[in-house]
């Protein structure tokens, strides 16, 4: 039976982030968590595998107690496993701090419950938005990696072969693989299914599995956390929402709606975008 190990990560929601002006962080107190959504089509996609072929979904997080919630919602949609890796020594990390702490999860994953087929994580997480965990993970574990992945077409568990569609910039890319591989997961993938009321009950009563770094004894401390992490973020801020100035042209026919239009922008609008006004 395949395993399949899924990454996913806790993520404030993007309608209510805000950024803290003094240590340019997003503020995530009171703010409203939720599971990246690129992660949850590709744990959509490991249960569809299960339910075609059979597979065993062991789901994986790094994060604070709270991501324990995210766990359950993945449970009660069909996975068999879940494991919250949650440790203060683990706080401030970043990508490169993460990949490496969520692969050396993975490799402990193996090693408890057998050998791992295929890891989906998701194309980018909506609060980081780099896309660089994924391929990260895949380096540490040298696993054959498929990014960008729109469509899986075939899983083919005694040929240990994967085939899938890569969506790129001008068109797309039909690629097979050998398993092990890590595939990183598109919106357009799939649908996410609804959680079932046995499986509602399931997660209600299911513990999910804690790592802390003891559970990692050969842990490179100088590797995790905010020491393992060069990434210096030296400044955000929220885009300013200007108001828009709208003008209705209505006139019978597109033609002569499309030469008005034509004659404001070049007696107005083109000359003041371009500095021509006195």
């Amino acid at each position: 039976m395949l395993h399949i190990v899924v990454c996913i990560k806790q993520v404030p929601d993007s309608r209510e982030i805000r950024i803290d002006p003094k240590n340019n962080t997003l503020i995530r107190q009171g703010v409203p968590s939720i599971v990246n959504f690129y992660d949850m089509h590709g744990l959509e996609e490991a249960l569809r595998i299960k339910d075609e072929q059979g597979a065993r979904i062991t789901v994986v997080t790094m994060g604070p107690p709270p991501a324990e919630k995210g766990l359950k919602e993945c449970i009660s949609l069909g996975a068999d496993e879940a494991v919250l890796v949650t440790d203060r020594g683990f706080a401030g990390a970043d990508t490169l701090a993460t990949s490496y702490v969520v692969a050396r999860t993975i490799r402990k994953i193996a090693e408890t419950w057998g050998p791992i087929d295929i890891v989906f994580c998701g194309k980018q997480t909506l609060d980081g938005d780099t896309g660089q965990v994924g391929p990260g993970v895949a380096c540490r574990l040298d696993l054959e990696q498929l990014t960008y992945v729109n469509k899986v077409v075939e899983v083919d568990e005694f040929r240990r072969k994967v085939q899938v569609h890569r969506l790129l910039e001008d068109g797309i890319e039909v690629v097979e693989t050998s398993m092990p591989v890590l595939i990183t997961a598109l919106k357009e993938l799939n649908r996410i299914r609804r959680a079932s009321m046995p499986g509602m009950i399931r997660a209600a009563r299911y513990k999910p599995v804690i790592w802390t770094t003891a559970d990692f004894p050969d842990l490179e401390r100088a590797k995790i956390g905010l020491k393992g992490s060069p990434t210096i973020v030296a400044k955000t801020w929220v885009p300013e929402v200007k108001a828009v100035k709208t003008r209705m042209i209505v006139y019978e026919t597109p033609d002569a709606a499309a030469e008005q239009l034509a004659d404001q922008l070049w007696e107005k609008e083109l000359p003041e975008r371009l500095g021509w006004t006195s």
